[in-house]
């Protein structure tokens, strides 16, 4: 009679990057514009999943399926819903998740300056590879140019990338982001949260542009600066861009 020893079953902990979609009301007014938003940018949710935050919504069962279908049917994908009545489970449902957070607070950022473009540095650590973070708070310097395909995500602070952003390729930054290339791929600053990423660059050619939330897709972005050194911040609740000299 043989034995065989027992299997334990591994469980770790681990962090994923996700946005958050928060809608507001009158939702039929905000799928509208998230339709015009999808016209502009029809790929961005190709490889995005969200998570659903409806805490501030007051729905009922049937506005929330139908919020769901509506998303469905632009193909976005709900990883779960922050907010929902608990009792709202089933197959056909997407998860309910615990209550998140920015993952980087706003006061983080508040000493990190903004080195332009041409500015010389002294960086804390080069990066390549897998691009591993250099710290809570200290910027992420990538020394290789960021090909299309390859998204870099980088929570805790700014990205500063000493070659180009491809097109198709991703910078999401808590912090600000700093091309001292082109920049023909996305570019996400302050995408936790903070209102004070800027994003500046040698050369504006991006796909898309996004502070804290606000966007602007290269149909946006005034042709005038095409090709330009550029920046981008916020401010009065308005995303600007501008040439950067």
């Amino acid at each position: 009679m043989s034995s065989r020893a027992a299997q334990a079953i591994r469980f770790k902990g681990r962090s994923y990057f996700s946005l958050t979609m928060s809608p507001d009301a009158p939702l039929e007014d905000w799928i509208q514009r998230l339709d015009g938003w999808l016209e502009r940018s029809p790929s961005f949710f190709t490889r995005n999943a969200v998570i659903l935050d409806v805490r501030d919504l007051g729905l009922d069962l049937a506005t929330y399926r139908q919020l769901l279908a509506d998303l469905r049917e632009r193909g976005i994908r709900v990883l779960g819903v922050d907010g929902a009545d608990e009792s709202w489970t089933g197959d056909d449902l997407p998860p309910m998740v615990p209550t998140g957070r920015d993952v980087r607070p706003q006061a983080a950022s508040e000493d990190i300056p903004d080195p332009a473009p041409g500015a010389p540095t002294e960086p804390p650590a080069a990066v390549s590879g897998e691009h591993e973070t250099a710290g809570w708070g200290r910027p992420l310097y990538i020394d290789a140019p960021i090909r299309s395909g390859q998204r870099v995500v980088y929570p805790d602070g700014d990205i500063i990338v000493m070659g180009s952003v491809s097109s198709g390729a991703e910078v999401i930054a808590g912090g600000s982001i700093h091309v001292y290339g082109a920049l023909r791929g996305r570019a996400m600053a302050g995408a936790y949260g903070d209102d004070g990423g800027k994003i500046f660059c040698r050369s504006l050619e991006a796909e898309l542009l996004a502070v804290n939330g606000l966007y602007q897709t290269a149909e946006e972005i005034d042709p005038a600066l095409s090709k330009k050194p550029a920046r981008v911040w916020l401010a009065d609740g308005m995303m600007h861009v501008s040439r950067f000299d």
